[in-house]
């Protein structure tokens, strides 16, 4: 067996997150933030910050997303550019394209697309 170093990309305890959108949420439009956010329900749209991005077990996002870091733990469908990294989780999906500094898939995470990495 193998250990994955740096495990836990950030912290991702929900009172670590400036704004949380709930499970029973459903949104659709364009999203800008520059604080840490989560995402617990499902959006469609495109995401755009400079911060960091958590999404969430049960959450369901449609769209392309721009950040420096996401983490996801839900279903992502749509391209994914993380400045400095992006983390897919065992119970993480992602089908489309991903470009980051860093990327990791767990074991168990499902991607479907191109990955690229650079120093971006």
């Amino acid at each position: 067996m193998y250990e994955i170093k740096d495990s836990k990309p950030f912290d991702t305890d929900e009172e670590d997150f400036d704004t949380v959108m709930a499970s029973d949420i459903s949104f659709t439009g364009n999203i800008r933030f520059s604080k840490p956010f989560m995402i617990k329900g499902k959006m469609n749209g495109t995401i755009e910050a400079s911060s960091d991005l958590l999404i969430d077990t049960n959450a369901e996002v449609n769209a392309d997303i721009s950040t420096e870091r996401v983490l996801v733990r839900g279903k992502v469908v749509g391209n994914i550019k993380g400045k400095k990294l992006v983390y897919v989780a065992s119970t993480g999906s992602v089908i489309g394209d991903i470009s980051s500094a860093q990327v990791v898939l767990e074991p168990g995470s499902v991607f479907s697309g191109k990955c690229s990495m650079s120093g971006m």
